[in-house]
């Protein structure tokens, strides 16, 4: 449970309950962090599936197992949903994932 006034900085990397939008089942997964505002934070899922298209993240990143961050999948939840912090990613990496927001957001 998160302490009062407690922020979530972007490249934090969290474990959260996420419900899928395909139905109301709600899984703990991985996230990152891409930011907080007024307790709801904005993320980019985390998956162990190697053959989907996103951001590498590995063990030497601080991963449990190497993953991909899924720009493609953005999702809000409540700072209640957050089960705990995992790590940070260092700054190479989240110059990488903003580089690549920015580039899908470039109309």
């Amino acid at each position: 449970m998160m302490k009062y006034g407690k922020m979530y900085k972007f490249g934090t990397v969290i474990l959260a309950k996420v419900q899928y939008t395909d139905t109301f089942e709600i899984k703990l997964r991985p996230a990152v962090v891409l930011f907080e505002e007024y307790g709801n934070i904005v993320c980019a899922a985390i998956t162990s599936n190697p053959h989907m298209k996103g951001i590498t993240l590995t063990k030497e990143d601080g991963a449990v197992k190497n993953s991909v961050i899924k720009i493609n999948y953005i999702f809000t939840i409540s700072c209640e949903m957050i089960e705990k912090v995992l790590f940070s990613l260092s700054l190479e990496k989240r110059k990488i994932i903003k580089d690549e927001l920015m580039s899908r957001l470039r109309v």
